[in-house]
């Protein structure tokens, strides 16, 4: 029997995710103007008809490089959460399972990364290998392994002593498949909320490392980026501010509430 969809946070959060995504996809693939066409005559123009958003300082139409940026952010978040949530997952599966020394020196490494902010353990990873969107994608994803190896670590802990866990042992179940096809399933909740706070985490600190010059480079467009040049014009042009921040908070309350509803709905009361 399939379970009704009774969750408001799930329902807001996938209509708002679902809209925000549709439009980063949109534009990969069309955008007003170029996002890089600067014209001098129509800089600091405000929202209108031919500028939904309005144009920044250089004569740039915003809503093409909102939709630009978003799409950088997109890509980078995602390799962030698909490169930390798979080594996180394979260290908190064989560290939560077997336990004894194996989880011992891993958890005490795990910890000692983990003791750095993921922000300024990605900036120190940045300065080392220098600046770009996959360099960044790179530090981010290796500062998020602690926290996505501690919850999956949590879980199979929980689930190593179930019943259906001992009989699958005990009738000769390989231990690849105990951990990945029996064990896993079962913690996709708690994994999926996990996986959406992380995407939201590196979406932010994706922004504030481009908005410090050390993310994504020029020529291609970063929200983080578009809010840093916009300070200087809030004045005159708090548009050039303002839809790329309400696109940040959109893309993250959508996942957010996503996320919780995830939780709230398939968690089982956890």
């Amino acid at each position: 029997m399939k379970r009704k969809i009774t969750s408001c946070n799930f329902i807001l959060g996938a209509v708002i995710t679902v809209f925000v995504l549709a439009l980063i996809l949109l534009g990969f693939v069309w955008t007003p103007y170029d996002p890089e066409a600067m014209q001098g005559s129509l800089k600091l123009q405000p929202p209108s008809l031919l500028h939904i958003f309005g144009t920044d300082q250089f004569g740039r139409d915003i809503l093409s490089r909102v939709l630009s940026g978003a799409g950088s952010t997109l890509l980078i978040a995602l390799g962030t959460i698909l490169m930390g949530g798979i080594a996180g997952i394979l260290v908190g599966a064989f560290t939560g399972y077997f336990g004894g020394w194996l989880d011992e020196g891993l958890m005490r490494v795990n910890d000692a990364v983990a003791a750095f902010p993921s922000v300024l353990l990605a900036l120190v990873i940045i300065t080392l290998l220098g600046p770009g969107t996959y360099k960044v994608m790179l530090a981010l994803g290796i500062a998020f392994i602690p926290s996505f190896a501690r919850i999956v670590r949590g879980e199979f802990l929980r689930l190593r002593e179930a019943d259906y866990v001992t009989s699958t042992r005990l009738i000769g179940v390989s231990t690849p498949r105990i951990l990945f096809v029996h064990m896993l399933p079962n913690i996709l909740p708690a994994l999926l909320s996990a996986l959406a706070i992380g995407f939201n985490n590196a979406v932010l600190a994706e922004a504030s490392m481009s908005y410090l010059g050390i993310g994504v480079q020029p020529p291609d467009a970063s929200l983080g980026r578009m809010l840093s040049e916009s300070q200087t014009y809030l004045a005159g042009g708090p548009w050039c501010a303002i839809f790329p921040g309400a696109f940040l908070v959109l893309l993250i309350l959508g996942v957010g509430l996503l996320g919780e509803g995830i939780l709230d709905q398939f968690g089982g009361g956890r």
